[in-house]
């Protein structure tokens, strides 16, 4: 009974330590906000761009919401929000990437002159010490 307990306990460690790791806490947050970006689009395409861009299209096939076109019992109409949504979806996370690069090349290319940049203080200690070089061989020529 003993070595039973010992072995859940044991899983249980495993199972917290598993879950406590970044990447489990990172996919979590993904999903929760991914999740609740689905409804975002989901309302977008419902009631922004379906009422303005596809009325026309939709008072022709005799709907009146994208979800209730059908065909013979085939709900077309459902499949198409689905592929809205979608292409929506992935265009947002396109440009997301898109901007994330670029930051990062920014990033980057300020680090790179950062590196290649002489730092102020160095250069005036050494323009110091030139002109302390300077002004010492000019006291040495004047005393001889």
């Amino acid at each position: 009974m003993a070595n039973g307990f010992g072995q859940a306990r044991g899983f249980l460690s495993d199972f917290k330590d598993f879950i406590m790791k970044g990447n489990v806490l990172d996919l979590a947050v993904a999903v929760v906000i991914g999740a609740a970006f689905g409804k975002i689009v989901t309302s977008l395409l419902e009631d922004v761009i379906a009422p303005a861009l596809l009325n026309p299209a939709m008072e022709a096939a005799g709907a009146k919401d994208l979800a209730s076109l059908s065909y013979n019992g085939i709900k077309y109409g459902s499949f198409l929000a689905a592929v809205l949504n979608f292409v929506i979806i992935a265009f947002v996370i396109f440009v997301l990437i898109k901007s994330v690069e670029a930051a990062k090349r920014k990033t980057q290319r300020q680090e790179a002159l950062a590196e290649t940049a002489p730092d102020p203080a160095v250069v005036a200690q050494e323009n110091l010490i030139a002109s302390l070089d300077r002004l010492t061989r000019a006291v040495e020529s004047q005393t001889r």
